[in-house]
């Protein structure tokens, strides 16, 4: 199974360069992923070097803490897609959902999904912060928010993604929003029971290999060491006798 697709190619570090990025967005046209996720400030520079590609932008907003004012994030959003984000991901905020202040948190992820308009809104619950029955609420605020996706983890928390979760949140919004399984997912194996269990979207920083290629590889390994042993194997003479009996 090909899953470029289900790939965001992320890059959130605080020492994350403009050669950092530049080596991200090489990467992900290579392996053709569906998007690169970075910092909002070097959106303008991917923008530049995706332009020749199908691979999309998405911007983080609000990351990693989600608990600067909604005015701040509105204003982060806005710049990000204008200078050419396709996807924004939010971080919700924490304070105000653990403070059952859910009208406040509904109006943060509205007031956002409202400024960037058409644009696809991921936002970040941070599941590792949360009981089950607060990923239910959440999720749920999401699904009134009209929120496109609703992302597991920042990566920058206690824990990634956990299957676990995935399955608690499409089982609470069924089909009207999608899942994006961030945190802790390196490699095809992980990703797929992630695919499987709900999840159409796959935040990772590793570049995962398909099976199908981690096999191709293998099998050329094989091929080139048997090659190689042919080659150098010299050639002996038997003799054959003949016993009279």
């Amino acid at each position: 199974m090909d899953i470029s697709n289900y790939i965001d190619f992320t890059l959130l570090k605080a020492s994350t360069s403009e050669r950092d990025i530049i080596d991200l967005c090489h990467v992900a046209k290579t392996k053709n992923y569906y998007s690169v996720c970075i910092s909002s400030c070097f959106v303008a520079l991917a923008k530049q070097l995706l332009e020749d590609s199908n691979v999309k932008i998405c911007s983080v907003v609000g990351f990693p803490l989600g608990s600067m004012s909604t005015e701040a994030k509105v204003f982060e959003a806005q710049k990000a897609v204008k200078d050419g984000a396709d996807e924004i991901d939010m971080v919700i905020n924490l304070g105000y959902l653990k403070s059952r202040n859910h009208v406040s948190v509904l109006k943060d992820i509205t007031d956002v999904k409202m400024a960037i308009e058409s644009t696809p809104l991921k936002v970040i619950l941070e599941i590792s912060e949360l009981s089950k029955n607060e990923i239910i609420k959440a999720s749920e605020i999401c699904i009134d928010a009209n929120a496109d996706f609703i992302k597991t983890s920042t990566g920058f928390s206690k824990s990634g993604a956990t299957l676990t979760a995935v399955k608690i949140i499409k089982k609470t919004i069924r089909n009207k929003a999608k899942i994006k399984a961030s945190g802790g997912i390196h490699d095809f194996e992980t990703a797929i029971k992630y695919i499987d269990a709900g999840a159409e979207r796959i935040g990772t920083s590793k570049i995962i290999k398909s099976k199908n290629n981690q096999r191709q590889i293998r099998n050329t390994e094989i091929y080139t060491d048997y090659i190689e042993t042919v080659l150098n194997k010299k050639p002996t003479t038997t003799i054959e006798t003949k016993s009279n009996v």
